[in-house]
């Protein structure tokens, strides 16, 4: 039973050690998938043009409502598509914004992406806050 709660998938990034290919649970391969849509850019996959938000590249914009809205619409978009049957998709949310409560502000070059979601298998909620500078996890 506990297989099919929390099946092993392979690891991202993709690594051998000495028991062979890394495996990580099920909510840790939920984490790995938003951070590959997160940091991947469009265009980047052949065969998936479409995959990816690319917020490296919005971390050099201005820190500002419009840029929040367009990552927040792209990051939902993608997370939907490719979290499909793992996650439930009304339980999907994002946030994308300066977050005062953490040390940012429009001022600080900090962008904050908060993405929540509930894992359809054990109805678990999980919330995954991202902060990032300068090109850089904060």
């Amino acid at each position: 039973m506990q297989r099919l709660i929390d099946p092993k998938y392979m690891a991202f990034p993709f690594r051998v050690g000495e028991q062979g290919p890394a495996a990580s649970g099920r909510q840790a391969h939920i984490r790995q998938i938003v951070e590959q849509v997160l940091f991947t850019n469009p265009n980047e996959r052949v065969f998936r043009p479409e995959f990816g938000a690319g917020v490296r590249r919005m971390v050099f914009e201005p820190n500002s409502a419009a840029l929040w809205d367009l990552a927040q619409q792209r990051l939902i978009a993608n997370l939907a598509e490719v979290l499909q049957g793992e996650v439930d998709p009304n339980s999907l949310e994002v946030a994308v914004g300066d977050e005062e409560k953490e040390g940012g502000g429009a001022d600080s070059g900090i962008l904050y992406i908060r993405v929540r979601y509930r894992l359809a298998t054990i109805n678990r909620e999980e919330t995954l806050l991202i902060p990032l500078q300068g090109g850089h996890l904060g």
